[in-house]
Formats: C-alpha cells, structure tokens, sequence
C-alpha cells in the first residue's frame, strides 16, 4: 500500500502541474481573444487582425496539446519506472531465497557423520532450487528476447498438442509436488498444431504453474484443449485459486506488473511470466485471455491458436 501511495503522489504532481500550466494557458488564449476582439472593433485593418487572432489561438492550442503529451508521457515513463523498481525487488527476492537454502545445504553437506538418507534429502532440495533459479533466469532471458524479437522467427513443426500439455502438467506438479489429481489434462489427442514447439511449451508450463501457485492446496488446476474451427485450437486452464479483479485482467499481461494483493505478494514471482505468454502467443499468431469472476473464484487462461503457421505482425 505504501508504494501505490508513492506511486499516486510521483504521478500526481506532474499531472497537477500540467494541469495548472493547461488551465493558465487557457486563460491566456482567452483574455488575449478578448483584448485582439476589441482592437478589432476599433480598428481599420480588420482582415490583418482577423489573421493575428487566428494565428494566436493556432499557437496557444499547439501549446496545449504539446503540454497535455508532455504530461502524459512523462506519468507513463514513472509507472514505467516503478514497475522496473517492483521487478527489481522481486529480482532480490527470487534470487535470494534459493542461494540461501544451497548455501544451507552445501553448510550441512560439510559436516562429518550425516547420514545417506539426509544426503539424499538434501540432494533433491539442493535439485529444486537450481531448478528453481533457472526457471526464474529463463523467464527474464525470454522476456528480454522479446522486447526484440522480430516476427517470423519460429522454428515450425508438427506437435501433438496432447503430448506437450501432458508433459508440462507432469513437470508442473513435480516442481510444486502435487498429486496428478490436482492437475487434470482433457486434449483430444488427435490435435497436431503446426508451431513452434519450445515456445508452445514455455506458455502451456506458465499457465499451469501460474494456476497451480496461486491455488490453495489441495489444488483444481484443469487444462482443456479443443478444436474450435478447421483453422483454430483453444487450449483453457482453470483454477480454483485467489482470482483476478476485473480491472485487473489485462493489466496482468503486461511486463512487470503483479497485482497489489498480499495473497498475491506471498507467492514468488517477478511478474514475466504472463508476459511471456502474451508475447510468445501473439508470435505464434494467436491471441490469450484472462477471465474470472474476482477475488476468490479462480481463474481461466484462454490461448486461442492456429492450427497452420499464422505469425503475427
């Protein structure tokens, strides 16, 4: 609360100074109109006048305009900022919490007399937290790629949509260790999309993991995929988690963004994983949308995509 309260007050000021400087302008325009008005009346060269007025208030509206842009982009530049300011954070935080926990384990491995069966243990932990470390460092690479990523630039074949969902329902729930009732799969195992493969990947992993950390356990994650036309395929995952107000349901597509909820803040994540998704399927020529009822009544995924190469401009 405190950040979106310096949020508002960094955004405030240089739109109330716009604003001010807008409403004087106004002003100005307004009292020279009337002054040039009654030099007209009284005056012989009317047409040259006429013109001079004409001339002013061009002047005074391009003014206006080039304020109210200079407002508006400089509020979008500190949004900007803040949400590069909440990633960082986020950054420190991802980054920290799994050196510690190695750090821990690698501490303990060190010590004489511990047993194979802890060894073990803390083998498997030490696993999960590198995997954890190169999930997060692959989602900012990608991210970063796309900021840059040209239209075209797939790597096309055939795949079986039901192979590659089930594939990342199995590593979904071995990263978040659920029971594989808690992640259902539905695809009718006849649809083969033309795609790219890793990149289908990368969005159908984000969307389960996205809906299996942010439900309760135990978890109702379903993903359902179907042909909606010759040309079209709609793959949805659903959860039974915390939600997403509606104001928020595009907002959380864009980069950075991560709604202000503290169920939200408990969990990981540096808000780049939707991103991805966004930018990824707008590369494969489809389209994803969020859709929920708000807080507490979970949410669906829907990833509308070609059958056929379709790429995107």
């Amino acid at each position: 609360m405190a950040r979106r309260r310096k949020i508002r007050s960094s955004i405030s000021i240089p739109i109330t100074l716009g604003a001010i400087t807008v409403l004087l302008s106004i002003a100005l325009l307004v009292g020279w109109s009337f002054l040039l008005g009654q030099k007209i009346t009284r005056s012989a060269d009317i047409a040259g006048d006429v013109w001079l007025l004409v001339l002013g208030a061009l002047s005074f509206v391009l003014i206006i305009v080039v304020l109210v842009l200079f407002v508006i982009s400089l509020a979008r530049g500190i949004i900007e900022v803040r949400k590069q300011d909440t990633f960082i954070d986020s950054v420190t935080h991802e980054l920290k919490s799994p050196l510690a926990s190695l750090q821990l384990c690698l501490e303990t491995l060190g010590r004489e007399g511990l047993e194979g069966d802890a060894r073990e243990r803390l083998r498997r932990m030490m696993l999960e937290d590198v995997d954890r470390l190169r999930a997060f460092i692959d989602d900012v690479l990608e991210a970063n790629r796309l900021s840059y990523a040209r239209p075209g630039m797939l790597n096309l074949s055939d795949v079986s949509l039901a192979q590659l969902v089930e594939q990342c329902a199995a590593s979904v729930r071995a990263r978040h260790k659920l029971e594989p009732t808690e992640v259902l799969v539905d695809v009718d195992p006849e649809i083969i999309v033309s795609t790219d493969r890793a990149a289908l990947e990368i969005v159908v992993k984000n969307l389960i993991d996205n809906a299996a950390k942010y439900s309760e356990r135990p978890a109702r994650v379903e993903v359902v995929a179907r042909r909606v036309s010759n040309e079209t395929v709609r793959v949805e995952v659903s959860d039974n988690g915390i939600g997403i107000d509606r104001k928020d349901l595009k907002r959380v597509f864009h980069r950075f963004y991560r709604v202000e909820d503290q169920e939200v803040r408990e969990r990981r994540g540096t808000g780049l994983g939707l991103f991805v998704v966004w930018a990824l399927v707008k590369q494969l020529g489809g389209k994803v949308q969020a859709s929920s009822e708000g807080r507490g009544q979970g949410t669906t995924m829907r990833v509308e995509l070609p059958v056929t190469p379709v790429v995107s401009g």
